[in-house]
C-alpha cells in the first residue's frame, strides 16, 4: 500500500484564499478589516521567522496586521499593561502573544490577562473550557488545521477510532475535543500509556503529537490508517554538520502501511498559519454580531 499524500502547503492555501473571500465579505459589515495584533518580547530568531510569516499571511488576505515589538528585558507588568491596551482597542479582533516569552514574565498571567474574545491561539482557560464542554469557543489552530487535513482523508470522521498520541494543551487535549465534536471515538495515549504500540494500532485516525522523532514506526498503524503527524524535531542529517526536519512519524514506513498520511515539512505546519487566519474572522465576526464562517 501506497499512501495518499495529505498535502499542508496546498490546502493551507485554499483555507487562506476562503480567509481572503470572507474578509472582502465581511470587511464593509465591519466597518474595518479584520485585525490582528502580534507581540513579540525579544529577538529569539525562529520566533522572528514565525511572527514574520504571520504577518505576511493577515497582509494577503487583506487583514489589517498590528506588530508589537518589545525589548528582551520588558517586564511582565510592562507586557500585561499592553495586553489590556490590546483588550481595549476597538481595531483589535485577535491577539497573539508569541512563545516563548523571556525568564522573567509568566506566560501562563500573560495569556490568561488575553480578552477570551480575541484569544486567537484558544489557549485562554474560558476557551479551553468552552470547548470541552462542547460550547462555541475559539480553538488552538494546529488542531483546527489537524481536522481539516483529516476531512481531505474521510467524507466523515464520525464514528472512526481516533486515536491521539500526546495530551499537551496546546495540540492533544483540545485536538481530542474537536475530533469528539465530529463524533468520533476518541482515545488520548501518553508517555505513561501501556504499550502505546498496540493503542495505536487500534485507529483508523491517528494524530500524533508527542516531540519525540520518528517514534512512531509503521507497525505501530493499522493498514489504511489516516496518519496526521503534528511534530516538528530538528535531528541530525546525512552530511557531517547539516540537519533536517522529521516528524514523530517515520514517514517511510508509515507510508507503506497508512492509507493517508502528512508530510513534515509540508503537512500540518502550513495549516497551523492558515487556521490563524480563520480564528482572526471568527473572533471578528463573533464581536460584531455576524455569523463566523466555518472550518
Amino acid at each position: 500500500m501506497t499512501a495518499k499524500i495529505l498535502d499542508g502547503k496546498a490546502i493551507a492555501a485554499e483555507v487562506r484564499a476562503k480567509a481572503a473571500d470572507e474578509t472582502k465579505r465581511i470587511a464593509p459589515q465591519l466597518g474595518r478589516q479584520p485585525g490582528l495584533a502580534v507581540v513579540l518580547v525579544g529577538e529569539n530568531p525562529a520566533s522572528e521567522v514565525y511572527v514574520r510569516s504571520k504577518v505576511r499571511a493577515m497582509r494577503e488576505a487583506g487583514m489589517a496586521s498590528f506588530e508589537h515589538k518589545l525589548p528582551a528585558d520588558t517586564s511582565e507588568t510592562e507586557l500585561l499593561a499592553r495586553v489590556r491596551a490590546l483588550n481595549a482597542d476597538p481595531a483589535v479582533d485577535g491577539i497573539l502573544v508569541q512563545l516563548p516569552l523571556p525568564s522573567q514574565i509568566d506566560a501562563r498571567r500573560v495569556l490568561d490577562a488575553i480578552d477570551p474574545a480575541k484569544d486567537v491561539d484558544g489557549f485562554h482557560p474560558m476557551n479551553a473550557g468552552r470547548l470541552a464542554t462542547g460550547l462555541p469557543a475559539l480553538a488552538p489552530c494546529t488542531p483546527i488545521g489537524c481536522i481539516i487535513l483529516a476531512k481531505r482523508a474521510h467524507a466523515s470522521l464520525a464514528g472512526l477510532e481516533a486515536v491521539v498520541l500526546g495530551r499537551s494543551n496546546i495540540v492533544g487535549r483540545p485536538l481530542a475535543q474537536l475530533l469528539l465534536q465530529e463524533n468520533a471515538t476518541v482515545t488520548i495515549a501518553h508517555s505513561r500509556t501501556k504499550n502505546a504500540a498496540a493503542v495505536a494500532r487500534r485507529a483508523d485516525l491517528l494524530c500524533v503529537a508527542i516531540g519525540k522523532p520518528e517514534l512512531v514506526r509503521g507497525d505501530w498503524i493499522k493498514p489504511g490508517a489516516t496518519v496526521i503527524d503534528i511534530g516538528i524535531n530538528r535531528v541530525s542529517g546525512s552530511a557531517p554538520g547539516k540537519t533536517k526536519i522529521v516528524g514523530d512519524v517515520a514517514f517511510e514506513e508509515a507510508a507503506k502501511v497508512a492509507g493517508a498520511i502528512t508530510p513534515v515539512p509540508g503537512g500540518v505546519g502550513p495549516m497551523t498559519v492558515a487556521c490563524l487566519l480563520m480564528n482572526t474572522l471568527r473572533a471578528a465576526c463573533t464581536r460584531a454580531g455576524l455569523e463566523p464562517p466555518g472550518i
